[in-house]
């Protein structure tokens, strides 16, 4: 979906998008139940969610190729139903499938699009290039897509959506079966573009990549909204730390086991590397001063019995943890290791 420029008419003060109660059925199936979103402009906002949660049929809502079986739902202060065509010149919508015709090349996709939507020859040509050299595709610009990599195909088909810099961009799963380092171009690219003023609609299943880019998640399962908040309140809410001890000696992991659950009052995992071990421990204060005392007592008295330690570390839960604790569930989620909020080295 491409975009026209805004008109002065068209400034608008409030929030990028504002849902209410916002419903989409297919069947029996309640595929979106009752969804409120209020997303502020300039800001990447994460739908977090596993396969079938919703999130692509609340995103084509909003990007108006989807009709709302109920409530509702605004773009820049404009009704996705009623005032569709003044939401489309607002956005652009990147789907989980490339876009791109796959017969042509970088540049004659980007100038065709351009062309469509517009400009001049000679700008489309200008503008093409500007995009291909901002995407890492030059070299590749004569190259038909069909034989682009998965990565490039990703970078094209975003450069597509921003031919004209939209308002809000939709991106839906933009980096699902992609390799680490094609993920990090695309996350590059999105960080770029909202440095430039865009406001960033990501939906993943991925939890490190809502880590890593949104300022504010909604965690989306069977059509609900179940959590929402920054990723520290969304951390925060699971009420607890996790602390990583890695021994030098796996034959004392036993007693550490033992140790741990006294020292720290809670389950101790054991975990698949012989010489490492994860427990969880409550904050025990809005600061989490208390899981910091908590694991220091732990760390004293593994020390105190003889237990040389490689590695100790405190941290935030992981996101992945912050959804088991919400659904009971990973499953179809993708995780990722989680940030490390304070760690201490212990050597003998």
């Amino acid at each position: 979906m491409g975009q026209t420029d805004m008109t002065s008419s068209d400034h608008w003060a409030g929030p990028a998008i504002e849902t209410a109660g916002l419903v989409k059925t297919f069947g029996d199936n309640r595929a979106v139940d009752g969804v409120d979103l209020r997303i502020e402009a300039g800001t990447v906002y994460g739908l977090l969610g596993p396969n079938g949660a919703g999130k692509t049929t609340t995103v084509r809502m909003l990007a108006t190729l989807l009709r709302p079986d109920g409530g509702e739902a605004h773009v820049f202060g404009h009704d996705v139903v009623r005032e569709a065509d003044r939401v489309r010149s607002r956005v652009s919508l990147t789907g989980q499938y490339a876009s791109v015709d796959e017969d042509l090349t970088g540049t004659e996709n980007l100038v065709l699009l351009a062309r469509l939507t517009g400009h001049s020859k000679k700008a489309s040509y200008n503008r093409a290039a500007q995009l291909l050299e901002a995407f890492g595709l030059s070299e590749a610009a004569g190259r038909q897509v069909k034989n682009y990599s998965g990565g490039m195909r990703r970078r094209i088909d975003i450069a597509a959506s921003i031919l004209n810099t939209p308002d809000l961009l939709f991106l839906d799963e933009p980096t699902t079966g992609l390799d680490p380092r094609s993920r990090n171009q695309v996350w590059e690219i999105i960080r770029a573009v909202v440095a430039q003023g865009t406001t960033v609609l990501l939906t993943t299943q991925y939890l490190d990549e809502a880590d890593q880019l949104a300022s504010r998640i909604a965690v989306i399962d069977k059509g609900k909204v179940i959590a929402e908040g920054t990723k520290g309140d969304l951390k925060a809410s699971v009420g607890a730390g996790a602390v990583h001890v890695r021994l030098r000696d796996a034959h004392q992991r036993p007693e550490a086991e033992r140790l741990l659950r006294q020292a720290l009052d809670a389950d101790v995992q054991l975990e698949p590397d012989p010489v490492a071990l994860t427990a969880r421990v409550g904050n025990g204060s809005s600061n989490g001063s208390g899981a910091a005392e908590k694991a220091s007592r732990a760390l004293a008295e593994l020390a105190h019995a003889g237990i040389t330690v490689d590695n100790f570390a405190l941290g935030q839960p992981s996101l992945d943890e912050v959804f088991l604790a919400l659904t009971g569930s990973t499953e179809h989620v993708h995780p990722k290791s989680q940030t490390q909020t304070q760690t201490k080295e212990a050597t003998a």
